[in-house]
């Protein structure tokens, strides 16, 4: 079974179940700047999950693009992934354990959709501690489906338990399923979970029944919610016999690509395969990345930094298999050929998905061209000394300071009888981890995912920091984007030239005048149709569902959004515009605050 198949039946069938459908979002997360991409299906519907009444339902079921970013260096054997795609359903305070398990039973196992012999099913369930009980329920579940007690595992927290995804906040156990691909055990102490490889595990349902409290206590909730999950590429790979995602038709056609214009054959060594699904992986992630709705470029912050490194992994990847010019483009255009009856937007962005991958190689082989110059200027130096080994921290330098990969001056100086000291560098590169990593917690805290009040507060005044600048500066104006932590908004909108300090004022004085109005704040669920033709903005028009969250602040603005949003805006104290500059060709962005 294709993964194109498997994604039609599972929507098929819990359609069936009266599951509403729903649109995928973007891989880059609206509004939450606790992570730079979207990492799992759940992750949008995370204020739905925290009590947002969804306008589509309590019963839904989509397929989702997903980034891991964690799994960059991991990718190269044959399992790790850094983009593929989640099949989700959910109940938002509908049904629970004993329906979703059966759910997830039928969808495996009966002829009429995916098929896969009961034998072969083994499972997981959370064994409890000292804080949370063990689950017997889901346990009992899998036993009254005819499974025997002996491929039944109970396993402690660390495996079959999720969240909160903050501090606090909705957690619970969750049941996983496994394939036995028929492999021997690796030791008397295999299990489902097992990294040698003869457990397969297909998916996962999360039984969000606990709310973790501030004193890390664990109390019921009242309102239960289920959310599952299936990864396309790993699952039909399984349904297809194959030992890996590679093998099957997500990756093939690209091997292909990258064997036309290298010097290799997939198959043939390990060392090249590596590389080969380097490149393959990498280039479908980057051109995922460049042809979503809100996608970024390459440069060298946050996503467009990791959008930077995929692609630059990619090409010096391509250059140990002997590739020498521009090849990233013709995999690409593969990738594209392969997703646009899924994802339209990457034939529409076609042109400038492969014009960035150009321009990026070009810059990078420029790069290349520098460090070997700095690479040459150091080497006198080091040639007077009696050691043949290049420290550790000039290794670091010329990777941190000029983009030079430490494999490439290993190269270069193993063709002048030097060898570079690793551990040293690795020692460099994990110091500067640590301090990126810092710096990322301290950027990316906060964020919607828990309806803090300042975010709520902050999330609101961008409605009113919208009109506002629709009415000074025309209706143009449309949102292209935004970002909230607890500390400030960030929202960028379409206008061609930079605002005035008059306009900036004003501005200024329209959304503080709604503000001192203490408008109230009402929402309403309707058609999309309708909602536009009762006046309100939505410019995002291909990522909302038929029915919307319409929010309303008095006579002022209506705007379909997802939330959350205060009660009346008087609640929100003085919004000041802190800085406003150019985003990208014809994108300003406004940075603002509101104090108290």
């Amino acid at each position: 079974m294709t993964g194109n198949e498997l994604r039609a039946k599972y929507i098929e069938f819990f359609k069936s179940k009266n599951h509403q459908e729903i649109k995928g979002k973007s891989l880059l997360p609206e509004n939450d700047p606790t992570v730079l991409f979207t990492t799992a299906g759940m992750h949008p519907l995370v204020p739905y999950i925290l009590g947002e009444p969804h306008p589509a339902g309590k019963r839904l079921v989509n397929y989702q693009k997903c980034i891991r970013t964690g799994d960059i260096d991991a990718v190269g054997d044959p399992h790790h992934l850094t983009f593929f795609e989640m099949l989700g359903n959910w109940s938002l305070g509908d049904y629970f354990k004993d329906e979703a398990i059966r759910n997830s039973f039928e969808f495996l196992t009966s002829p009429k959709w995916l098929g896969i012999p009961v034998e072969k099913l083994s499972v997981t369930v959370f064994a409890g501690d000292d804080e949370v009980e063990c689950d017997e329920t889901s346990a009992s579940v899998w036993r009254d489906l005819g499974l025997p007690e002996e491929r039944i595992y109970f396993l402690p927290r660390e495996d079959n338990w999720w969240g909160p995804a903050g501090q606090t906040g909705p957690c619970g156990p969750d049941s996983e399923m496994f394939i036995d691909t028929g492999r021997d055990a690796c030791g008397p102490d295999c299990r489902p979970g097992c990294s040698c490889g003869k457990y397969f595990e297909v998916w996962n349902d999360v039984f969000m029944q606990y709310n973790k409290q501030d004193d890390g206590s664990f109390a019921v909730m009242d309102r239960k919610c289920v959310d599952t999950g299936m990864g396309i590429e790993r699952t039909s790979a399984i349904l297809q016999g194959k030992k890996s995602v590679y093998e099957t038709e997500s990756f093939v056609p690209l091997i292909k690509a990258v064997e036309s214009v290298s010097t290799v054959k997939y198959g043939d060594s390990e060392d090249s395969d590596v590389s080969v699904r380097i490149i393959t992986d990498h280039t479908k992630t980057s051109t995922m990345i460049l042809g979503d709705e809100r996608g970024v470029t390459p440069s060298n912050v946050g996503q467009g930094y990791i959008l930077r490194r995929l692609i630059r992994r990619a090409i010096r990847h391509g250059r140990k298999l002997g590739i020498e010019g521009k090849f990233l483009g013709k995999i690409a255009s593969i990738v594209i050929d392969m997703y646009k009856s899924v994802y339209p937007l990457l034939d529409e962005k076609r042109v400038f998905i492969l014009s960035e991958l150009e321009a990026e190689e070009e810059k990078f082989l420029k790069t290349l061209q520098k460090g070997e110059q700095e690479f040459d200027k150091l080497l006198p130096n080091l040639m007077k000394g009696t050691k043949r080994i290049i420290p550790g921290r000039l290794a670091f330098k010329l990777y941190d300071t000029y983009g030079f990969p430490v494999e490439i001056t290993e190269e270069l100086a193993a063709e002048h009888g030097f060898t570079v000291d690793r551990e040293g560098f690795d020692k460099a590169f994990e110091k500067h981890q640590a301090l990126s990593k810092q710096g990322a917690e301290k950027a990316f805290k906060g964020g919607l995912a828990d309806h803090s009040e300042l975010t709520t507060a902050l999330h609101t005044a961008t409605h009113l920091l919208h009109t506002a600048l629709r009415t000074v500066l025309g209706e143009h104006v449309m949102q292209k984007g935004s970002n909230i932590t607890t500390e400030r908004l960030r929202f960028d909108f379409s206008h061609p030239e930079k605002m005035t300090p008059e306009e900036l004022r004003q501005v200024e004085d329209i959304v503080n005048k709604q503000i001192e109005r203490n408008l109230p704040v009402t929402m309403e669920i309707m058609e999309l149709d309708k909602a536009k033709a009762d006046g309100a903005i939505a410019f995002f028009a291909d990522k909302y569902e038929e029915q919307v969250k319409v929010y309303t602040i008095g006579d002022f603005s209506k705007e379909v959004c997802g939330g959350p949003h205060v009660e009346n805006t008087g609640s929100l104290g003085k919004f000041r515009i802190v800085k406003e500059q150019s985003s990208s060709s014809g994108v300003r962005r406004i940075r603002a605050v509101l104090e108290k």
